[in-house]
């Protein structure tokens, strides 16, 4: 059994670490997650806000320029949500406010992967319309949802109540 060397401070017997020191390599494990995610979902809002200007868009119908719409408008809050920490670490530096930080970046990131999911299930719908037409949209976007929600969500979930040994 490890020692609380200050008892004055939460420590994690685990780690051997203060708050402090958790908080931290949390927020450092949490700011390497988002750079993966800040570059797909702005690669993905860059790409689709030039769509309305390239010759093939008008060849989109009703149903899919309301695809496009929604997941636009998925890519850009997907976009505010994973940047956010970001902003929000320049605006609290300094402040002693970095549980509220990771407490809120955490949320943030979750929010803006469930967004960035959706954006890329009506990229595959959109895609698979152009490509192979109506029937496969329906069938490609769906699919690739539950895929990300499974990988992404569901399968992480399970496995919060699991043991692990470090």
């Amino acid at each position: 059994m490890h020692s609380n060397p200050d008892p004055g401070r939460h420590w994690d017997g685990h780690r051997g670490e203060t708050e402090a020191q958790r908080l931290d390599r949390n927020w450092s494990s949490l700011l390497q997650e988002l750079r993966v995610a800040q570059t797909g979902v702005q690669l993905l809002t860059g790409f689709l806000l030039i769509l309305p200007f390239s010759t093939h868009f008008e060849d989109l119908d009703a149903a899919m320029r309301g695809v496009y719409l929604v997941t636009v408008v998925c890519s850009i809050g997907a976009t505010i949500l994973l940047i956010a920490p970001v902003s929000m670490h320049r605006i609290l530096f300094r402040r002693r406010r970095m549980k509220t930080l990771v407490h809120r970046a955490n949320i943030y990131a979750i929010a803006g992967s469930a967004l960035l999911a959706a954006a890329l299930a009506g990229v595959a719908t959109i895609i698979f319309d152009s490509v192979a037409g109506r029937t496969a949209a329906w069938i490609a976007g769906p699919v690739a949802l539950v895929a990300l929600a499974v990988f992404w969500f569901l399968l992480p979930l399970r496995q919060r109540g699991a043991r692990d040994e470090y």
